[in-house]
């Protein structure tokens, strides 16, 4: 019953913003997923930097595509449409939002673009409060592998793909020495991947402090 499941955190915010801002939206969308034009790609190309990050995604909902899921429920007429933004990353809620916001605060602003009371990205703290005030807890999170960030699931298909290699480029008759010597390499090159999988460290002491100050636990107990 939480927002974490292991090294993983499950994101979700639902976001207001008026029935003539969402075709817009839907546009913009639209445009970033067929248009190969280098100003539209450049506004998430700072996404691929960011590799604590398993996906983001958005979606807009109009205000008759809420369920319904029972004739005794009544009929709901919204003010408004409705964003979605579902993302899994590795890290804490402040690093994950202050990194979002420096790679690609541009395509943040666009893709919030006159969302109800949406701040900006920049500055930092306006930006921390939106997300917090309309993010929605994750009752449920399941994560096959709670014990695995997106940088290892990388590293174990990269080292999955080297001893493959290895293995299909050793001939029939080699030397002991000529096979150490490959070997060798193989450990050099896939060495960054052999770490082993854990729990999450603490990001850094002063985010440590402040999450022990936010849940009231006297410091150093």
């Amino acid at each position: 019953m939480s927002n974490i499941a292991g090294k993983a955190y499950a994101m979700n915010v639902i976001t207001p913003l008026s029935k003539w801002t969402a075709w817009i939206q839907k546009l913009t969308f639209w445009a970033l997923t067929h248009i190969k034009w280098s100003l539209v790609q450049n506004t998430l190309r700072g996404l691929q930097t960011l590799s604590l990050i398993h996906y983001a995604r958005w979606v807009i909902l109009r205000d008759d595509q809420f369920p319904h899921l029972h004739p005794s429920q009544p009929r709901e007429k919204l003010k408004y449409h409705y964003m979605i933004f579902s993302t899994n990353f590795n890290g804490s809620w402040d690093q994950y939002v202050d990194s979002f916001s420096m790679a690609i605060s541009t395509g943040l602003d666009l893709f919030w673009f006159k969302n109800i009371k949406y701040p900006c990205s920049v500055p930092i703290q306006p930006f921390h409060h939106y997300i917090k005030y309309n993010q929605v807890w994750t009752d449920h999170y399941y994560n096959a592998y709670p014990m695995a960030a997106s940088n290892d699931i990388k590293g174990a298909q990269s080292l999955k793909e080297g001893v493959c290699d290895f293995i299909s480029h050793t001939p029939a008759q080699e030397s002991p020495l000529d096979f150490q010597r490959r070997f060798n390499q193989l450990l050099l090159k896939q060495q960054h991947n052999l770490s082993p999988m854990s729990a999450s460290p603490i990001v850094s002491l002063s985010a440590a402090a402040v999450a022990e100050r936010l849940a009231g636990i006297p410091s150093g107990a």
